[in-house]
């Protein structure tokens, strides 16, 4: 009776939730389904988070089957193994009317801080919440543009061109974007996700009259399909077994063992879809070949499809690629590159240089210590949470979307689970010791696995099953969810086998 009746007081509780894309949406889901009424404080009009701003020839990265809800797949309407960019933001949608999330939902509210001394959360217009609960979804691909570093009097006030960060360009509709870099030479900085997307549209637009160039300062493995050789890239990286060939943080002397063991069979596995990217994308001849491994690619949560037909454009002319450029600078007629003879002459620059996620989710928080719990001192470390959910220092907060994998919706759903057992007083986290011995074992791992540039991702991909087992151990399930030895271990797991 006790424990039922700190249950329905635990219900009673305020929880917030900030943001209203795929993390705030799943938390928000399995809060109410624990008796809780959160409050989704969302500072755009439409739910969506990243889908609503994203290049409209963008589509999804991972298979299908690896990015959906656990209890509410793909509809048969969707054929496609890869959904573009409107038919992820209509399914998105859809989850949220089935489940009638959207009541829940202040929309055009944007927080503005958190402050954990009067025990208030400050909303837009400066409404003032008081709250019990906190759940931070805010993503880290969004707001705040990591602009590159400039030489001194080279930054883009040198140049009479126009310089925008890709995100300018993602919040165009797709005619606003067409006509924009219609019949101008467009140089690109970066060569992800976004960076490769706009080039094809501008090559689309301006064919070789006008080539686009794409400025590359770090080469990627990026996959040209999910597919290398013909086998389903989940069956190399996203099974149990796969797992024992990597070392753990919290391994046992047994599998250390076995995963030093099994160290030719990881370097294997990598060099087996190293081929498979050099051979597809010709990768040689381009002078693309990354120095570092597949293995510290995909540890690093940094992989990339490859629109299909990049490569074709690169050799017809339409699209130029400028590899490992050290630095960056402008003058009048376009920009300068270190160790460039030939500047490179341009009407628009586009910064595809990614986002700082952790500079904004460390500006929520109004206190200065606060702010260093989250980002460090150093800017050096990633952001230290139990679970990849929970600071072990700061008190009634959970951070969700933040840390990667290579299918960021399942991983957000079982990480909400798992925080809606914990705030429905299921289990307890350990003490601050405990827990900050656990994430200074991931953060080794983190280290040890993933390319260096990358390392503040937080990513979990290469031991997805590892960190699952975990959670689900916490809650007190079976984190074995397969039926049959050879499916356990030799079948990659995904959302479904979560389901229930």
């Amino acid at each position: 009776m006790a424990d039922f009746n700190e249950r329905e007081r635990r219900k009673k509780e305020v929880v917030a939730i900030i943001g209203a894309g795929i993390s705030g949406l799943l938390a928000c889901k399995y809060c109410l389904s624990k008796g809780f009424d959160p409050i989704v404080f969302e500072s755009e009009s439409s739910i969506g988070g990243v889908w609503t701003k994203t290049i409209g020839s963008t589509k999804l990265q991972t298979p299908k089957p690896f990015y959906q809800f656990s209890d509410f797949p793909w509809p048969d309407s969707v054929t496609e193994m890869f959904p573009a960019q409107q038919t992820v933001l209509e399914y998105i949608e859809s989850y949220a009317r089935h489940f009638d999330l959207v009541r829940c939902i202040q929309f055009n509210s944007k927080v503005l801080s958190l402050s954990y001394e009067d025990g208030k959360l400050s909303g837009d217009n400066w409404n003032v919440y008081q709250v019990d609960f906190v759940i931070v979804c805010v993503g880290r691909f969004s707001q705040v543009p990591n602009l590159p570093e400039f030489p001194p009097k080279k930054g883009a006030e040198a140049f009479e061109g126009q310089v925008i960060h890709s995100m300018e360009y993602s919040n165009m509709d797709p005619e606003t974007a067409a006509n924009f870099v219609k019949g101008k030479h467009v140089a690109i900085v970066g060569f992800q996700k976004s960076g490769m997307d706009i080039a094809m549209e501008c090559s689309t637009i301006n064919g070789t009259e006008r080539p686009c160039t794409v400025v590359i300062r770090t080469p990627h493995w990026n996959l040209p399909d999910f597919f290398p050789w013909g086998l389903n890239l989940g069956y190399l990286y996203l099974t149990r077994f796969s797992e024992l060939t990597v070392h753990k943080p919290g391994e046992g002397l047994v599998l250390s063992l076995l995963a030093t063991t099994l160290s030719p069979l990881r370097w294997a596995l990598s060099k087996f879809v190293e081929i498979y990217i050099r051979r597809k994308h010709r990768l040689a001849k381009h002078g693309m070949v990354p120095d570092h491994s597949f293995l510290n690619e995909f540890s690093s949560c940094s992989l990339s499809i490859v629109p299909e037909g990049f490569y074709d454009r690169v050799e017809e002319g339409s699209i130029k690629l400028v590899k490992r450029a050290e630095s960056v600078g402008f003058f009048k007629e376009g920009m300068m590159l270190k160790g460039q003879v030939e500047p490179i002459k341009s009407d628009l620059v586009i910064l595809a240089t990614g986002f700082k996620g952790i500079d904004k989710l460390k500006h929520i928080f109004e206190s200065k210590k606060y702010q260093e719990f989250i980002a460090g001192l150093d800017d050096s470390a990633a952001v230290p949470l139990y679970r990849e959910c929970i600071h072990p220092r700061i008190p009634q907060l959970a951070i969700i979307g933040f840390s990667e994998s290579i299918t960021n919706l399942y991983t957000s759903e079982i990480r909400c689970r798992w925080l809606a057992e914990l705030l429905d007083g299921k289990f307890k986290v350990p003490s601050i010791e405990v827990m900050e011995k656990d994430i200074a074992e991931w953060d080794k791992y983190k280290k040890r696995y993933s390319y260096s540039k990358y390392y503040r991702n937080s990513c979990i991909a290469a031991l997805h099953v590892w960190h699952n087992d975990q959670l689900c151990k916490d809650m007190g399930w079976n984190p074995k969810r397969k039926k049959g030895f050879w499916a356990e271990w030799f079948q990659p797991y995904g959302p479904m086998d979560y389901t229930g």
